[in-house]
């Protein structure tokens, strides 16, 4: 294995000795670097070309803190510090990058194997740090988890933040633990064989702690972003902020082993160069995957619907290996709530949950009334692996007022009824951590900025995004820490009542998505979805390797039948969320019937059932 990328920023130690120290920053005025411990000195800067300036220092030992002195007064942290042990106005840190790894074997897993659980560290588990996780894996990969994604973990503001305020790119949260132990977490996931998918925010950066308009134009103001200024992507002296960025993903992929970055809300990375900075980041990251030897995958999340973000370079897109489908989860969520306002106003109907099914995108240039013009572009040759889909997400969830789960919102029945339309699905499924035993705890956006005017408008913001859906009351106040520690998971919930039934539901449906073919086939060609809208229900058969499947979902009042459809050989049931195992009525669908004849299959009300073509019996 090569290195390929080595770290160009920052304060790197050298193997022949000493710390060089590089920073981008035209907008000082004869740059140094304070040290401020152990012993205090300044050490000059010396100018490099388009505005860098760097200094090989000897002496300088892992623990030792500094500032960069901009001159006029300014200290300011470096904007690629390893680690601000002292929060985001603090000195930073030299860090040693020497670990122990034990993950030598590991090379990561094809994104069709993907079974992602989304997390935030701070609510996973009561203390809230990267170490308290790695007692939690067991149970991921007892349910079948693959892949876990961690949001954002950017030095942020105090200890308590979603992570997408992150100021400090290159530093892990100091709260969270830090470098050393982020990497602790990465090596115990690989020797358990899960990936690692890192949330990262390339599309602004937070309000406190924010110092890059110090050092240089990392910011413009011929764009703006529902957070400010955007990001200077294609702007004079865009070439320096593109490798700030592009160094910052490899730094995670590289030194913290990471399997694949998360984009966040790529569509506000505004950029209208010829060689779009998304295109460029995922060449850049796919290089150094070939250099180790490791299978790293770059997803974005975008609100957009361009599926040139995932179209190959060949094809004229950007080359990305994945993005979130956030048209699977506001049909599935619209057809099962009944909720309309806000962006659910252009959902509602089943026909669009099997439309997405089919095509991954329900929007592929039709007219979207809540946007009030024609949204999203045409999916075709697309695999399902392209696509990253969830019936929760900590967006989905968080940016509810009282950031409510599902479950609280639609009866058992059609809870289990929305886990089968996820894992049953052609597409990368993501849970949200504690969905699959129906975690009570709700999501709330949250925070622990420390500037009072600061508080008081995110308060005011959060009301203004609330006003589109209509609801009623106050929102939980984002700075208070019982707001945060409301959020905290119950996970013994798993093993009580329904709760342990969902998990049983969730833990048998990801070993079948596994070990039945034409599940783990993602094609949406290899399957046939077929809309019955006067019985509320559709049917997907899915064929691979000369085995056939059959899925029956159902969203009535009132039982109804559904024809199964005709072949050679038997129909076996493999699960029914119906079965009193999980929680049913127990109105059990038969074990067994001949596919040969065009029997019908009653469905009870809000139900699904998997049934597999074949000669022998099967068994959940």
């Amino acid at each position: 294995m090569t290195l390929g990328w080595k770290p160009r920023l920052g304060a790197v130690r050298l193997e022949g000795g000493g710390t060089r120290f590089r920073v981008w920053a035209p907008h000082a005025r004869n740059p140094a670097v304070r040290l401020v411990s152990p012993v205090e000195r300044r050490i000059p800067l010396a100018a490099r070309s388009h505005g860098w300036y760097e200094a090989t220092i000897d002496g300088i030992d892992p623990g030792a803190r500094y500032f960069y002195d901009l001159g006029e007064g300014k200290e300011r942290p470096d904007p690629a510090s390893r680690h601000q042990p002292e929060g985001v106005h603090g000195p930073s840190e030299v860090v040693n990058v020497d670990f122990g790894w034990t993950d030598d074997h590991w090379h990561g897993i094809s994104l069709s194997k993907y079974i992602i659980y989304e997390l935030h560290i701070g609510t996973f588990t009561e203390a809230g740090t990267f170490e308290s996780a790695i007692a939690e894996l067991d149970r991921l990969v007892e349910l079948g988890i693959t892949a876990v994604e961690i949001m954002p973990v950017a030095q942020f503001p105090g200890g308590r933040n979603w992570g997408y305020d992150g100021v400090g790119l290159f530093a892990p949260q100091s709260t969270y633990g830090g470098p050393d132990d982020l990497k602790k977490l990465v090596d115990a996931c690989h020797a358990q064989g899960l990936a690692v998918v890192l949330d990262v925010v390339y599309n602004h950066l937070g309000p406190e702690g924010n110092y890059l308009r110090d050092f240089g134009p990392y910011f413009t103001d011929r764009y703006h972003t529902p957070w400010g200024e955007a990001l200077n992507f294609d702007g004079p002296d865009s070439d320096q902020v593109r490798e700030f960025f592009i160094e910052n993903a490899l730094y995670w992929v590289t030194e913290f082993h990471i399997d694949a970055l998360r984009l966040d809300a790529v569509h506000a990375i505004l950029d209208q160069s010829a060689r779009p900075f998304l295109q460029e980041l995922a060449a850049a990251v796919h290089r150094q995957a070939v250099h180790l030897d490791r299978r790293i995958h770059v997803i974005a999340e975008s609100d957009a619907g361009d599926a040139r973000l995932i179209r190959s370079t060949d094809a004229g897109g950007y080359g990305l290996d994945a993005q979130w489908n956030d048209d699977f989860h506001h049909a599935v969520h619209a057809a099962l709530t009944g909720e309309r306002s806000g962006y659910y106003h252009d959902f509602g109907t089943i026909a669009q949950i099997a439309e997405s099914y089919q095509h991954g995108f329900v929007f592929r240039g039709q007219y979207s009334a809540y946007r009030r013009r024609r949204h999203g572009a045409d999916t075709r040759k697309l695999s399902g692996k392209r696509f990253v889909v969830c019936v929760q997400n900590h967006d989905q969830v968080g940016n509810r007022m009282l950031g409510e789960r599902i479950d609280n919102l639609v009866d058992f029945e059609r809870r289990k009824l929305a886990v089968g339309l996820l894992l049953l699905s052609p597409f990368i499924p993501l849970l949200f951590m504690g969905e699959e035993y129906g975690e009570t705890a709700p999501f709330q956006y949250f925070v622990s900025h420390t500037d009072p005017g600061l508080v008081q408008a995110v308060r005011e913001g959060r009301k203004r995004e609330f006003a589109s859906f209509g609801w009623k009351g106050e929102p939980p106040d984002p700075q208070s820490e019982e707001t945060f520690r409301r959020c905290v998971l119950r996970p013994e919930q798993r093993n009580e009542g329904r709760h342990a039934a969902l998990y049983d539901l969730y833990r048998t449906l990801i070993r079948l998505r596994r070990t039945l073919t034409p599940l783990a086939e993602l094609s949406p060609e290899t399957q046939n979805v077929v809309s019955a809208p006067e019985a509320d229900a559709f049917t997907v058969v899915r064929t691979a390797a000369g085995e056939s499947i059959a899925a029956f979902f159902h969203f009535g009042e009132s039982a109804t039948k559904l024809p199964l459809p005709r072949g050679e050989g038997t129909w076996h049931k493999c699960i029914a969320s119906s079965d009193a195992r999980f929680g049913g009525a127990g109105d059990e669908l038969p074990d067994q019937l001949p596919a040969t004849e065009q029997r019908p299959l009653e469905m009870p009300p809000g139900a699904f059932a998997l049934y597999r073509l074949s000669s022998e019996e099967s068994t959940a």
